[in-house]
């Protein structure tokens, strides 16, 4: 969690320096918008093998319990039945966003990649919350902080973020909300429908 929290908190403030430098939506550039997503790749790779392994430790404690620990290969399937969702998000993440990125945008749209970046600015809540409910704190004023302050971070970063691009694009362009997504190519509509949806699920 401790890591998770320190990543998110360097991701949203790679993402507020990077979107508050950029004037231009398209045009303009910053520095970190080609060095933070090479770091954070390694990151992805380890948050699925670190969740797994909680995951199959978890089990074994557990299984002493009542029956023999689970195989490396039954906790590996539980853990995928269990985190599906998760791990084809960071594997996404890892296969598709990365190239796109560092490769694909050829140096534009460092203003949207910003601010995917700070839709991290939620993780820390979701990981103090985890924590509070492991010391059975979950009835505590801070849990209940702790929940208000992730409603407003998830709902304002990780899903009101993406009418907000959105918006920040018809702007820059002088088109009205409504007929942005008709300006756009449909892949990138697409692309924007498919980080979107894991967010609402989540939600």
């Amino acid at each position: 969690r401790l890591v998770s929290s320190v990543q998110a908190v360097m991701a949203s403030t790679a993402g507020y320096i990077i979107s508050s430098s950029c004037h231009h939506v398209i045009d303009d550039q910053h520095w970190l918008a080609g060095a933070y997503p090479q770091f954070a790749v390694p990151y992805f790779i380890y948050d699925v093998y670190a969740m797994f392994l909680c995951h199959w430790h978890r089990g074994r404690v557990k299984g002493h319990e009542v029956a023999p620990p689970p195989s490396l290969r039954a906790a590996a399937g539980t853990y995928l039945r269990k985190d599906l969702l998760m791990v084809l998000h960071h594997a996404a993440m890892v296969l598709v966003c990365f190239p796109v990125a560092t490769l694909w945008r050829q140096g534009k749209g460092d203003f949207f990649l910003g601010c995917l970046l700070m839709a991290e600015l939620s993780t820390p809540f979701v990981c103090l919350g985890k924590v509070l409910i492991l010391y059975k704190r979950q009835h505590t004023a801070l849990h209940k902080l702790n929940g208000v302050a992730l409603l407003v971070t998830f709902l304002l970063c990780r899903i009101l973020l993406f009418p907000y691009l959105y918006w920040a694009y018809g702007r820059q362009r002088g088109l009205p909300l409504l007929r942005v997504p008709g300006a756009l190519p449909p892949a990138y509509n697409a692309a924007a429908a498919a980080l979107l949806a894991p967010q609402l699920y989540w939600f």
